[in-house]
């Protein structure tokens, strides 16, 4: 949700940060702006309403605005409708001091309500202007540093903020804090810069610091200096960033969300080598508050063979992934499993047992309901194990276990990759727990991961016949209505493919399990509506496909979606498309490849902006 982006060094900041705010527009796309000083002279600011080719227009790709030192964003409006006025930067009355946030601020009203006593006046109806003028009133009410004011500030706010400011008397350094909003610095012979990701800031240096929550950084041109909130300079690693600047760049396709759908066997098998020594599934790299496992991953290991519940929690594409889990898992083990949406597990006050764990999934790893959630368990004294695919996010360092997914850098708003790195994980941990709980033999485990192994290349082989799902999306872009139906992880994928489907192309889809159908849902159905109807579970084929046709007999347009060797679907269907057979409990990682394909089609053939759907953004970092 929002991304903000800041430079001071040598070179002429605004076009550094026009081209950080390019790579992180997938955080919000409603306005943009930068602010940028020239030595002592006072701070300029240009904004625009809607994409980022306006504010780049209007600065001349960012030639016209001259200084070395300035900050920048890119909004997804919380507070304010999307305006240029709400737009950030936004500065205190005098430009004393000028910032740019990402997050909300909760009691933004009441301090609005304190600072207008005190003779501040309001153009915006953000909450982030709120904050700027609150750091402005403490930093001259006590004449201390920019530390100082911002210390006495956020001691005052309540709510989610990363924050990058920068202060009149102050020419030539950018102070920062946050609390549970993503912020990365990093610094090279250039200077230094700031991002709220990684591909803000890769295309310039590859050394990075993780500011914690909590923590201030002062930047110039030389370095950083981190504070605590007592004002306490404190110490930092650099990181070293892996992905290359390649990672975050289209490479000739079209648009990200293509060339993702294209990388998942990539990413599938990066995954799975680290967790895979060849025989078995190896927690031996899982990494517990930031350390390695040593001698096998035994104290992980401890607590899956214990396990008595798993409770999956996550939010959208990753709550999909974990609806497989559980089948999977539930399929290979003993040990039950509860799937919970993050934005309501802390709000059901959830009862957890004593010998379980808490699963949280998020690609950013900064993700605000599963951060609560994860929370809570570790208040109720609950281990946790993290999926992600953001080294050193928030998620993956409060959590006591993580397992990255290697997805590299994902730009579409819409998930591909990283939900199917999540499922492979996912499919590891079921292995790993049946293997210390004993309900998996040698042999089964064997069978298992060999058919793990040739899931890269049948996804290879479903891309290479992606023109019979674009020929179709082309016939279908007019569809009003959509329904997904199937039973068990066929009900799952639907799920999945669903989402893909409304989120880009904006055609209305639902997706059920199929024997509600007759619990209300088929009373929607009328001639043409598209069924789209999963059927890789072959105990539940035929139940599936008995589905169908009641609403064929009802005018459906059915497009049926099964593995090879199920050719007598066609019998009931309009429209089929085949994916490999694999073991069943595998099925998702194959079938969900069609249903991306026909989401980005069916947006492509409507003209739609397929990198940046409306009103979403990739990270949501706000409740």
């Amino acid at each position: 949700m929002c991304g903000i982006v800041g430079y001071v060094g040598k070179n002429q900041a605004a076009p550094i940060l026009l081209e950080g705010l390019e790579k992180l527009e997938y955080r919000g796309y409603d306005s943009a702006g930068i602010a940028v000083r020239n030595g002592e002279d006072d701070t300029v600011i240009v904004k625009a309403m809607g994409r980022l080719k306006k504010l780049a227009n209007k600065t001349d790709q960012g030639k016209a605005v001259k200084g070395t030192c300035g900050i920048g964003h890119t909004r997804w409006a919380t507070h304010g409708e999307p305006s240029e006025l709400n737009a950030h930067p936004h500065c205190s009355d005098d430009m004393n001091v000028v910032g740019v946030h990402n997050g909300i601020i909760e009691n933004f009203q009441e301090l609005r309500q304190k600072l207008a006593h005190h003779d501040y006046h309001f153009y915006s109806d953000t909450d982030t202007e709120v904050a700027i003028k609150l750091i402005d009133y403490y930093y001259k009410k006590y004449a201390g540093t920019p530390v100082d004011a911002i210390n006495h500030a956020l001691v005052r706010i309540r709510g989610s903020y990363a924050l990058a400011v920068m202060f009149k008397e102050y020419p030539g350094e950018i102070y920062v804090a946050r609390k549970d909003n993503p912020m990365i610095l990093g610094k090279s012979d250039a200077g230094v810069f700031l991002g709220s990701d990684v591909p803000a800031i890769l295309k310039y240096t590859r050394r990075v610091y993780y500011i914690g929550n909590m923590e201030l950084g002062r930047l110039t041109s030389e370095g950083i200096t981190f504070y605590n909130l007592d004002g306490d300079e404190i110490k930092k690693e650099e990181t070293e960033i892996e992905w290359d600047a390649e990672s975050a760049d289209k490479c000739g396709y079209a648009h990200f969300m293509m060339k993702e759908i294209h990388e998942q066997p990539k990413a599938i098998t990066e995954t799975m080598k680290q967790y895979f020594d060849g025989s078995k599934v190896d927690f031996s790299t899982l990494e517990k508050n930031g350390a390695i496992e040593e001698a096998g991953g035994e104290k992980i290991n401890a607590v899956l063979k214990g396990l008595e519940r798993i409770y999956i929690v996550a939010c959208g594409s990753a709550y999909h992934a974990g609806v497989v889990g559980k089948n999977v898992i539930e399929g290979m083990t003993d040990v039950p499993v509860e799937v919970d949406l993050a934005s309501e597990f802390r709000y059901c006050d959830p009862k957890l047992m004593k010998n379980s764990i808490v699963v949280v999934i998020s690609q950013s790893g900064e993700t605000a309901d599963s951060l609560a959630a994860m929370r809570l368990a570790h208040d109720r004294g609950i281990p946790t194990l993290a999926i992600v695919n953001v080294f050193g996010s928030t998620i993956a360092r409060e959590a006591d276990y993580v397992m990255y997914t290697c997805a590299g850098p994902e730009i579409a708003v819409a998930t591909t990759k990283a939900y199917s790195a999540q499922l492979i994980t996912l499919y590891l941990l079921a292995i790993k727990i049946g293997e210390l709980t004993g309900t998996l033999d040698d042999d089964r485990i064997k069978e298992l991961m060999t058919a793990l192994e040739q899931i890269p290349n049948s996804i290879e082989k479903i891309l290479d016949d992606k023109e019979r799902i674009q020929w179709f999306a082309a016939k279908y872009a007019s569809a009003q209505d959509v329904f997904f139906i199937g039973r068990g992880i066929d009900y799952a994928i639907g799920l999945e493919g669903s989402l893909k489907m409304k989120e880009i192309s904006y055609i209305h889809s639902e997706a059920y399990a199929a024997g509600e159908l007759k619990h209300g849902t088929i009373s929607l159905i009328e001639k043409d509506t598209l069924v789209i109807g999963i059927m890789t579970q072959p105990d539940l084929f035929e139940k599936t496909r008995s589905n169908m046709v009641e609403v064929k007999s009802r005018g459906a347009y059915l497009f049926g979606l099964t593995t090879y060797g199920n050719y007598s679907v066609e019998d009931t269907v309009d429209f089929a498309v085949y994916v490999p057979r694999t073991l069943e409990c595998f099925a998702a990682s194959l079938a969900i490849i069609p249903l991306q394909l026909l989401g980005y089609y069916l947006a492509v053939a409507k003209g739609e902006d397929v990198d940046k759907p409306r009103n979403l953004a990739k990270s949501v970092t706000v409740e």
